[in-house]
């Protein structure tokens, strides 16, 4: 892949205006008026006037009334007088003056959202298939995409690409990529209904899954040493890659192919979503490798293929799908009980759905008309951001380990990067891959 350089974005605030100029109204204060000379002042002609005796008065009067006017500060011109004078304009209180009388009640600063892709990255032969799971972001920090028959990787550390592997034309094209927990290991699978493991720091193919699918495998969903597999021909099978025998369940129950998969954060529940219109949720715990899996709830209020499907981090039994394009509504469901708690439309089809892991917010991806990012609000399904981009339908979304950026892959062949989630408070190094496969979970002898 061919890496376009493209500098982050550099935040723009509106300068304020630099003005002395004061829009508030001086209010005078009636405690500093003299009502009772201005009542005086404006009264006295009219006792003249009214009574023309008592205009005329004697030389000892005139005398007497000038020294009590003398006494009584009575010689002023003007008949509404202030003795205070209106304050002079100033400037508006400082900042940090303001933000020191605010420390009692501390209000969260709203955080901004960037509006284009801090990155973009070539994705040539990306395959324009909304069936397929074609890119995923490990916890070591390495993003892999399926580009045609090749698999690529992508380092977040230190930006460098490398290629993992390019499967021949007869096993080809790369229908799914998945990493396991270890973020060291990742299961790559094929068109020929096969699956292959791969050790990525070895560069080495670990083993071949076989026999379990007669289709293509379009969805992968790791849940520890479990390796579960979802394929063309609808069947949904769960793999223990420790042992010779890796069939260890099997789940029958979509009419079609499976292109949503994808286990809770307990391991307990699987949601599968299929192109027969259905989502459904299976019981860990109901599994049995004698007779096919019945599942724990059949939920068929989508009208079209259900491929997004994200657990939410922040409440373990609910679980969000997005719908086709003649659906195209987002849908929240208590897994625990099968109600549907609330649908949305979201205007296009659906393609991907992620959760933020700091706060409750879910992203989705669409397809015609806009190919946009679109972020949420939870639970109020108010619309936080619109991020475009892309021209094409904006199939695949994964998230960095730190949780903060999410890769976008679409049809019109570009990889971008977004800072939607904000930065983390505290970064925490990823862990470093174990060099023997599979080393951190037990073995069976």
């Amino acid at each position: 892949m061919k890496i376009h350089s493209r500098s982050p974005l550099q935040d723009q605030f509106l300068q304020r205006k630099n003005s002395r100029e004061n829009l508030d109204r001086f209010i005078p204060n009636r405690s500093a008026m003299d009502f009772d000379y201005a009542h005086n002042m404006l009264t006295e002609w009219r006792k003249g006037k009214e009574n023309p005796t008592m205009a005329v008065s004697s030389p000892s009067g005139e005398a007497y009334r000038k020294q009590l006017a003398e006494t009584f500060n009575m010689n002023r011109t003007r008949i509404l007088a202030f003795k205070n004078k209106p304050p002079t304009p100033v400037e508006p209180i400082p900042r940090e003056f303001t933000n020191s009388l605010r420390h009692d009640k501390p209000v969260k600063q709203r955080r901004k959202i960037p509006q284009t892709s801090e990155r973009t990255l070539d994705a040539p032969e990306l395959i324009d298939d909304y069936y397929l799971n074609l890119l995923d972001w490990g916890s070591c920090n390495v993003l892999a995409i399926a580009l045609a028959n090749s698999v690529y990787l992508w380092d977040g550390t230190d930006g460098s690409t490398s290629e993992l592997v390019t499967v021949d034309e007869e096993n080809g094209p790369v229908t799914s990529v998945s990493w396991a927990a270890d973020g060291g290991n990742i299961a790559v699978g094929l068109n020929n209904s096969e699956v292959q493991l791969w050790d990525s720091a070895a560069n080495r193919l670990l083993r071949t899954l076989k026999g379990g699918h007669r289709l293509r495998v379009g969805s992968l969903a790791w849940n520890n040493y479990i390796l579960t597999t979802g394929g063309m021909d609808g069947r949904i099978i769960n793999n223990d890659v420790r042992v010779r025998s890796h069939i260890v369940e099997t789940y029958r129950g979509h009419e079609q192919e499976v292109c949503g998969l994808k286990w809770s954060a307990s391991g307990q529940q699987l949601a599968s979503g299929g192109n027969d219109n259905v989502l459904r949720i299976w019981d860990r715990a109901m599994a049995s490798s004698n007779s096919p899996t019945q599942w724990l709830h059949r939920l068929e209020e989508h009208t079209s293929a259900v491929k997004a499907i994200a657990w939410c981090p922040f409440q373990g039994n609910l679980l969000a799908s997005g719908g086709g394009g003649t659906d195209r509504t987002i849908k929240f469901w208590n897994t625990h009980t099968g109600a549907c708690l609330n649908s949305v439309d979201s205007g296009s089809q659906v393609c991907s759905l992620v959760w933020n892991k700091n706060e409750r917010e879910l992203l989705s991806s669409h397809g015609f008309a806009q190919n946009q990012l679109t972020l949420w609000k939870y639970p109020s399904m108010v619309k936080v951001a619109e991020l475009t981009g892309h021209t094409s339908r904006v199939l695949f979304l994964a998230q960095s380990p730190d949780g903060c950026t999410v890769a976008s892959a679409a049809a019109d062949e570009t990889l971008r990067f977004w800072n939607v989630f904000g930065v983390p408070e505290v970064c925490k190094p990823a862990p470093k891959a174990d060099l023997e496969p599979f080393s951190n979970v037990c073995r069976i002898r």
